[in-house]
Order: structure tokens, then sequence, then C-alpha cells
């Protein structure tokens, strides 16, 4: 069922849920992906934008299984949970039943990696158990940037404090939360990197394995069309400059090279190789 296999390493999404939305404007994932624009990229079509120019977006958990250890990367919305945006509140998903469709039981996970800690990054880390938030992944280490806890118990906003509160602290009072650096290694063949801008400590995960690699982008862009426009910036960027200029760097580090992406946010397929396209890039998925 693995969507990708890196030398050793199986890796697979679990969608939450995928759609098209409109984009564009202030307060959007992309805020200059208008319909017009979009459909000037004409290499979107079909998987990552509709002939109407909206874009096509996911959230999804990339499962990763290393020969000795199984990885949950970000664990999306989550159910049961109150959120402001209507898109996110009180979601019933069937996302644990398709975390055992493709053979992983909640049990089974050794380490769950939060590239940064929005909203729809931390969702299941926790579930709701006799009315009470508990750790979905019981027997997991949960792996967040130092610098990134750190931003957030500085920020304490009404937003970010109820998705703290209900998915972050209780994994932290059940003693399962581990700090680690931006440059931390889980095990051979996964490792994070640094990748700032969205938050102050957003990471990505790097996968290496028999001479192959992939790298997990969490929000470092949320759609492909970033790729093509790199000056276009997400509403949800803390400091919009840093993740520009984060995003050009690591667009020029992959282009023409042999490491695939996969994109948190990318929709079907979600990953491919990037490729230089005149000042911009784009995203084979052949």
């Amino acid at each position: 069922m693995a969507n990708w296999h890196i030398g050793d390493v199986a890796i697979t999404r679990v969608v939450e849920f995928e759609a098209a939305l409109p984009g564009g404007g202030a307060g959007s994932m992309v805020e200059k992906a208008f319909p017009d624009a979009v459909k000037e990229i004409g290499w979107l079509r079909p998987h990552f934008a509709t002939d109407e120019g909206h874009i096509r977006v996911a959230v999804q958990a990339i499962l990763i299984e290393t020969p000795d250890m199984r990885i949950v990367v970000d664990t999306c919305v989550g159910n049961d949970k109150p959120r402001g945006n209507p898109f996110f509140n009180m979601l019933q998903t069937g996302f644990l039943k398709d975390l055992e469709a493709a053979g992983w039981t909640r049990e089974s996970v050794d380490a769950v990696i939060c590239t940064h800690l929005h909203v729809d990054h931390v969702g299941w880390n926790t579930m709701l158990v006799d009315g009470k938030w508990v750790p979905t992944f019981p027997n997991a280490r949960y792996l967040i940037g130092r610098r990134e806890w750190e931003h957030w118990q500085q920020e304490g906003d009404d937003e970010g404090s109820p998705i703290l509160a209900d998915s972050v602290q209780p994994i932290f009072d059940a003693a399962l939360a581990d700090l680690i650096e931006e440059t931390h290694r889980i095990c051979p063949e996964v490792r994070v990197r640094p990748t700032p801008g969205h938050t102050p400590g957003h990471i990505s995960v790097v996968i290496e394995s028999k001479g192959e690699s992939a790298v997990i982008t969490g929000d470092l862009m949320h759609h492909p069309c970033q790729m093509a426009r790199t000056d276009w910036r997400s509403a949800f960027d803390t400091d919009g400059d840093m993740a520009e200029k984060t995003r050009h760097a690591f667009l020029a580090e992959m282009a023409d090279g042999p490491t695939l992406v996969i994109g948190t946010h990318f929709a079907t397929p979600a990953g491919g190789h990037v490729k230089r396209d005149g000042d911009g890039y784009r995203l084979d998925v052949g």
C-alpha cells in the first residue's frame, strides 16, 4: 500500500480530507492564488488545480516505515475538536480506520514528528476517550522542535491556546513529548532539517536510504503553485519574508535533482521531483 519506496523505507499517505478550494485573497492558504492566475500555470492541472483555477489541497499524515521504526509525520486536524475554522470544526473522519487499512495500529507507532504546531498538523496527537484527551499513539515518542515549542509558549494567542490545550499539552502530561533540535536524527534513515518562516521553528523531514532520498515539506510550501510563483505567500506564515527566502533556497537545492519532494498539503499524487521551468519551477509527477 506504500505510495513510495526510498531504499529500504516505505512511505504512505493517510489522507484526512482532500478538496478543491477557491484560492486567493487575504487570509487564504496562498494569497495570490486567484483562479485566473492559477489557470496561467498549465502544469498544475489536473492534479493540483481544477479547470476553473481552484487549487486542490489535502490534509494528510505521512507514514514512514524503516527497517526498525514506524514514524508518523504530522497528524492532521483530528476528530471531535472545536475549531474556529468551519472546515476543521468537530470533524468526524475515518482517519484511524484508514491508518489500520495501511497496516498500522495506533500501538505500533514508535514516533510522531510534528513539523510545527498548527491546527492541521497536531490534531490526531490526541483522541477523545470518555471526555478526556489522551495520546492517540500510546507507545510513541512525540518529537517537537524546541524552538517551535518555545515560540508557542510565548505566543499564547486566543486561537493557538485551545489547540495546544487539547492536542499538545496532553502529550507532555503523559510524558511522551521530546523537544528536539532542528537537525535531530531520529534513526539512520530519518532526520529533520530547519525550514523556518512559516513558523519560527518549522522543520521538514528527510528520508535517506541506499542512495535515495525524499523530503516531506511540512508547510515549507502549501501548494505546488508556489513553485511556479515563488513569491506567492501564505496568510498563515509567521514571517513571510523568511518563508519566501527558505522556499527559494529549498527549490534551488532540489531543482533537477533526484530527491523526491512530498508536500504535506499537496493533493494526490502529492509527491514528485522539482524541475526548473523558466524563472520558476514545476513539480514533475511522471
